[in-house]
């Protein structure tokens, strides 16, 4: 009995025009392109150079994340696989994730090396994204 109930709580919840708007398939979920950023090849002696491409490189995720392209972005610990942060992009292939990728300046001058992949994931994941200014303090 109690799992009916839940059962059809949980169906009359749903928002079709939500679902729309966010692109979910029958499930809540839809296509998405995580990006493991692996440290890259370039080498850059200079650190003012590298600080300035890295301060590139957190402006465009700022500009992604405000055109809702970018959904989930972060760096990760230390590892011995080199991988610095991943990157969630809202697109449907990673043609498009690629040319958004080559407008990161840390990207473009190989301080960081993208590896790309399809992931499926909910589609209500750009939601959480208005309430990170609720929780952050401080600004990168």
């Amino acid at each position: 009995m109690l799992c009916n109930l839940a059962l059809q709580a949980q169906t009359t919840v749903y928002n079709k025009r939500l679902a729309d708007s966010l692109g979910a398939d029958d499930y809540g979920m839809k296509m998405y392109v995580l990006v493991m950023l692996k440290t890259g090849p370039a080498k850059i002696a200079d650190k003012v150079k590298t600080d300035s491409l890295f301060g590139g490189h957190l402006k465009n995720i700022k500009r992604l994340a405000s055109i809702g392209k970018l959904v989930v972005a972060g760096p990760l610990q230390k590892n011995d696989e080199h991988y610095e942060g991943i990157f969630i992009l809202n697109t449907k292939t990673k043609e498009e994730a690629k040319a958004l990728l080559d407008t990161d300046p840390a990207v473009h001058a190989g301080l960081l090396e993208p590896v790309l992949y399809g992931w499926y994931g909910s589609a209500a994941l750009p939601l959480y994204l208005p309430a990170v200014e609720k929780v952050s303090k401080k600004s990168f």
